[in-house]
């Protein structure tokens, strides 16, 4: 049985995203919390969710999980919200925070950068417009929306790791693709049909990747 791990660093919302994959997947899947390393050793597939400041992201994973970007570069892995953040470079959060440079690129403050009157964080559904033809995308129209809430905003530097790109006044990286990774700013799990046809498809994807 193929086993999905959804990882617990204490600052998650975890139920919706558990749920979430619990529905699409079938007998040959089991989906299950990892609060520890020795847990996340057992999964075959690799889900990180995230939600607060990623400074005390970054420094609860290094504790919990100290071989984490080993795991995420050698099984399928989902990231979501900070759970996508956590990929590149550098954060300009908590007067900036280096990540775990997987994906080239900075995340920074949306009112740094946008006009005055929009709201921060940006909040509510917005569309996606892909980047590319993954099997991620496979039934999901075009400039789809999906549910977005966020401070900081992701910006990859290479454009082959860009899976979708958001406008909120300025374009910014939505989604990325590398690999055997697929991460996103957007919570899928709140994303009614589409978000449920996205983990779909990635766990489509990743039995590609086992």
């Amino acid at each position: 049985m193929n086993k999905i791990a959804v990882i617990d660093y204490g600052m998650s919302n975890l139920h919706s995203v558990v749920k979430a994959f619990q529905k699409v997947v079938d007998k040959n899947y089991s989906v299950y919390v990892a609060n520890s390393e020795e847990k996340l050793k057992k999964a075959s597939v690799v889900i990180l969710p995230g939600q607060g400041a990623v400074k005390s992201c970054i420094d609860s994973l290094a504790i919990n999980f100290p071989n984490l970007i080993n795991t995420m570069l050698n099984k399928p892995f989902f990231g979501i919200c900070l759970g996508f953040q956590i990929l590149f470079d550098k954060s300009f959060e908590d007067d900036g925070v280096d990540c775990l440079s997987i994906i080239k690129g900075e995340v920074k403050f949306f009112s740094s950068e946008i006009k005055k009157n929009l709201k921060v964080p940006h909040m509510g559904w917005n569309q996606i417009t892909h980047n590319s033809d993954h099997l991620i995308w496979q039934n999901i129209p075009n400039e789809t929306f999906f549910y977005f809430v966020h401070s900081y905003f992701a910006q990859a530097c290479n454009k082959g790791d860009i899976s979708s790109v958001t406008k909120y006044d300025i374009p910014f990286t939505s989604s990325v693709t590398k690999e055997n990774i697929f991460a996103c700013q957007f919570h899928p799990e709140k994303s009614s049909k589409n978000g449920l046809k996205l983990i779909e498809n990635f766990i489509k994807w990743s039995e590609v990747e086992l």
